[in-house]
């Protein structure tokens, strides 16, 4: 907190007219005190050890260093200071990722004046803060791997299994996977058909989603977009 008592907050976003805005907002609160900003994840990482704020809003996709690396830093250089994701991206992997970075929570740009400012707030007194939109997303997807028994299974996969998995998340190939394990490519398929049975997953992309929930790979290198099929043969 400030010297008066307030609670000090750094804006981080890439976009002038967001960070200007952000801040008119923050700054009709008489508990509450835009001390900085910062344009880029980097900079963010500067203007915390400078300024050492209580919280700082930050939007996830930034240029050069992304939200969550710069979140994953700053929690690891002060862990007393709190992160509150406020961004226009939705997405359960953009939300997993930031969670898994130590971010206090999660709000979408479309929330309004008082949802921000309450949302600061409840970050500051160490609550969890998650926009309705965002919380239900995780209850639905909590809930869905419950019911195809995925809580506990990555304990059932072999050692093997986890690293096709994580190579699989990274958007390798059969073929790749096969000369970075020394394996056949037949023995990958098989390895890959096993553990997408394992967990109860039939496409990639819910592959690569589950590796990004588990921390096995960063959504920085996780490859979304790619299929290849599943067949052994």
């Amino acid at each position: 907190m400030t010297s008066n008592g307030k609670i000090d907050v750094l804006v981080v976003d890439d976009h002038l007219v967001v960070r200007e805005g952000i801040k008119m907002v923050l700054g009709t609160d008489p508990d509450l005190e835009v001390v900085g900003e910062a344009s880029s994840g980097e900079e963010a990482v500067e203007r915390v050890q400078e300024l050492k704020p209580s919280v700082v809003t930050m939007e996830v996709a930034l240029p050069g260093l992304s939200g969550f690396d710069a979140t994953r830093e700053i929690r690891e250089m002060d862990p007393d200071v709190k992160v509150l994701a406020l961004s226009m991206h939705d997405s359960e992997a953009y939300v997993f990722q930031m969670l898994q970075a130590g971010a206090a929570g999660y709000l979408l740009k479309r929330a309004s004046a008082e949802e921000v400012i309450q949302a600061v707030k409840a970050a500051h007194r160490g609550e969890t803060v998650l926009h309705p939109s965002v919380a239900r997303m995780l209850v639905s997807d909590y809930v869905a791997r419950v019911e195809r028994g995925q809580e506990d299974s990555y304990d059932s996969l072999s050692e093997r299994e986890r690293q096709v998995l994580k190579l699989i998340a990274e958007g390798k190939t059969n073929k790749d996977i096969a000369q970075v394990l020394f394996l056949a490519v037949k023995t990958v398929q098989a390895h890959r058909a096993n553990l997408m049975r394992k967990l109860g997953m039939h496409d990639r992309t819910e592959l690569v989603k589950y590796a990004i929930r588990k921390g096995i790979v960063g959504l920085d290198v996780a490859q979304l977009g790619v299929f290849e099929p599943l067949s052994v043969g």
